[in-house]
């Protein structure tokens, strides 16, 4: 999606729910939807997306104006999609940054690229502005340094870090402006299934992302980005507790206290582990219920009661979750060379005859019919697979 900016002579009205006045620009998004910005908050009004993108995602980049205002740009859009910080970069004369929002309601996910950039979250703009928000930054390359209570810490490709709003800090970034470098979640404080002084000792703490709850979460974050327009609004309330509820699991799992969280907030966290194994080990066969629930300290019932709250078994979610890999392979042209029997071997299935009619029971054709669907006809089949 490409943003293009027409500068305006007199200032304008405010959209709607929109408490800042002042100018403004109208930014539109060509071939598709007009999106104001007060101050340059990009947000979408209306439509379906264009190029791959959903009716959740934002995408905003600097290129949009010349070179010596990009930085201007900068400042007042993160204003409004994030909250007030003093910025400061050593490419302030031709600040190239862009950034995508996943906008979940009360959650926002957002990915950002640039080359350099200091931030200041002071003491006066914390007396003047706060959102009372917690940000949770992980960082995909480059490197970054979070100062908190006069200490500084260094933090690398990933590691995450949880920042509150009402605290001051300063921070800085150095990465390729080519790439993201980091994915920003961005919440209310109550939204969070931990007491505020359980996560309060974590602040500006480098978390590992590289494994055990911590690379979960963070494979999570970076697949929320990689896929942000898939996403329609049904999924919101889905992706938003499970984003929470990982984020929790990663905090109390570091304070070894993961009895701060509710009952409810661990069985959704272990249901989480659970789904996150399945699509690790789709392409092993010899992947079970029992092996799942081994794999997660729990008894095989434990197990069928919570796919039960989905009205599923733990056969028949492995199944589906195959058939699904399988299904959006065929509709791949750039897999058509590849046979249909090597495609059910890719994810686990070892008789033909066998996924041929599982998947004719589950899409309605057989594997080499779907094949020959046109793009349309072949969307939105998840359908789950019947025990």
């Amino acid at each position: 999606m490409r943003l293009e900016v027409e500068h305006l002579s007199k200032e304008r009205d405010a959209p709607p729910g929109c408490g800042y006045g002042g100018a403004w620009r109208r930014i539109w998004l060509k071939y598709c939807w007009t999106a104001y910005a007060c101050a340059c908050h990009v947000r979408s009004h209306g439509g379906t997306g264009y190029g791959g993108l959903g009716m959740l995602v934002t995408e905003f980049s600097t290129d949009v104006v010349e070179a010596p205002e990009r930085f201007a740009l900068w400042e007042e859009t993160t204003t409004q999609s994030h909250m007030r910080n003093r910025l400061h970069s050593d490419n302030h004369e031709d600040f190239r940054a862009k950034m995508r929002i996943l906008d979940l309601t009360e959650v926002q996910v957002a990915a950002l690229a640039y080359s350099h950039l200091e931030i200041a979250r002071t003491e006066k703009l914390i007396r003047q502005s706060d959102p009372e928000v917690y940000l949770i930054n992980y960082f995909l390359g480059g490197e970054g340094i979070i100062s908190l209570d006069g200490g500084d810490t260094t933090l690398r490709a990933g590691d995450l870090v949880v920042l509150d709003s009402s605290r001051p800090y300063r921070g800085g970034v150095r990465a390729d402006p080519d790439r993201w470098s980091h994915v920003t979640v961005q919440f209310p404080r109550g939204l969070l299934p931990l007491p505020e002084k359980t996560a309060q000792s974590l602040f500006a703490v480098p978390i590992s992302g590289r494994s055990g709850m911590g690379g979960g979460f963070a494979r999570w974050l970076a697949d929320l980005n990689a896929r942000a327009g898939e996403f329609t609004p049904a999924d919101i309330p889905t992706l938003t507790s499970v984003t929470l509820d990982l984020l929790a699991s990663v905090i109390a799992r570091c304070l070894e206290a993961e009895a701060a969280l509710t009952p409810e907030a661990r069985r959704r966290v272990l249901r989480t582990r659970i789904n996150a194994f399945v699509e690790q080990h789709l392409a092993d066969p010899a992947m079970t219920p029992q092996t799942i629930a081994d794999a997660h300290h729990i008894s095989l019932r434990h197990l069928q009661q919570l796919l039960a709250e989905d009205d599923t078994s733990p056969a028949a979610w492995i199944r589906h979750r195959r058939l699904e890999r399988c299904r959006l392979d065929l509709a791949n042209p750039r897999l058509n060379a590849r046979p249909v029997q090597a495609i059910a071997e890719r994810w686990g299935f070892t008789s033909l005859a066998h996924f041929s009619r599982l998947f004719r029971v589950t899409y309605g054709v057989p594997p080499r019919d779907y094949r020959q669907l046109p793009p349309k006809a072949c969307a939105n089949r998840q359908h789950l697979c019947v025990d």
